[in-house]
């Protein structure tokens, strides 16, 4: 009888999470007999599964303690993946202030400190927790930036002011895929902005195969070797003004993994899956 994985979502009606039936699929090809599980859902017995697999939990924002305490409670029981402290540092945007590796530069207000901006072009303004563009603003108006900082500190929140970056658009966003520590791919992504409002959503279409540099899988392989043991990662990399490449974003908690866009990608992660089960049944742990 082969391993037994639960993949885990949220309540999703209108079908967002379209990497479900590719992952399944590859899983049952690798041996894993995969099972969708909401993660919020009662009486659940996750003791049963070989491995909790952590894929689009796309309403845990608003409910982050609830999501980490879940997190911390599976993982006594099972193989969580990734590990539960991983999923508390990813989930609040603060640690990329403690990374060795080059990140866009980006200004810090938490509750109580003073909110002193820098002077820049163009903003970008958004909580250290936060998904898919909830409560962040891109504006050239720092009387608007300095609004939406303040009204967000007052509502308990760690703000983040980063300067906008044109190469961004021009560029665009270079995703590079990692499952069990080995790169499987890497995607171009177009955020798509209007108005003053950052709407960084990731259309499923707004990406394409992309061959990365050698120094963004240094920077990308350097980033990782701080997050030793996780079974997914997305390393999100933009280039700055002077063409070097800098950290935007570590998503290691439940990021989109494009899965369909290169040929063997859902099987990379099944092979990684299968692999870190059979290090937790041999003893050797997540």
């Amino acid at each position: 009888m082969g391993a037994s994985a639960a993949y885990v979502t949220f309540t999703d009606p209108e079908g967002v999470d379209d990497e479900k039936e590719v992952a399944l699929a590859a899983w049952a090809e690798a041996g894993i007999i995969g099972h969708v599980v909401r993660w919020d859902t009662p009486g659940t017995d996750w003791a049963a599964f070989d491995a909790v697999v952590v894929r689009s939990p796309w309403d845990y924002v608003t409910r982050r303690a609830e999501f980490v305490g879940w997190a911390h409670h599976v993982e006594s029981v099972t193989l969580l993946l990734n590990p539960a402290a991983v999923l508390e540092r990813n989930t609040d945007k603060t640690y990329l202030r403690h990374l060795a590796a080059p990140t866009v530069p980006t200004s810090w207000v938490a509750p109580g400190e003073t909110l002193d901006l820098p002077f820049l072009d163009e903003y970008v303004v958004k909580p250290s927790v936060s998904a898919a563009a909830r409560n962040t603003i891109r504006t050239g108006d720092r009387t608007v930036a300095v609004t939406h900082a303040a009204r967000l500190v007052a509502e308990g929140q760690t703000v983040m002011v980063q300067p906008y970056l044109d190469m961004v658009e021009a560029e665009g966003e270079t995703s590079m895929l990692y499952f069990g520590g080995r790169f499987s791919h890497a995607v171009r992504r177009v955020p798509m902005l209007t108005g003053n409002v950052a709407d960084l959503v990731e259309e499923n279409g707004q990406a394409e195969p992309r061959t990365p540099e050698p120094d963004q899988i240094a920077l990308a392989e350097r980033v990782l070797g701080e997050f030793p043991g996780v079974l997914y990662a997305r390393v999100d990399l933009v280039r700055l003004a002077d063409g070097t490449p800098a950290l935007i974003e570590l998503e290691l908690t439940e990021p989109y993994l494009y899965l369909r866009y290169a040929p063997g990608a859902a099987a990379n992660l099944a092979d990684a899956l299968a692999e870190a089960i059979a290090r937790r049944a041999g003893g050797g742990g997540s």
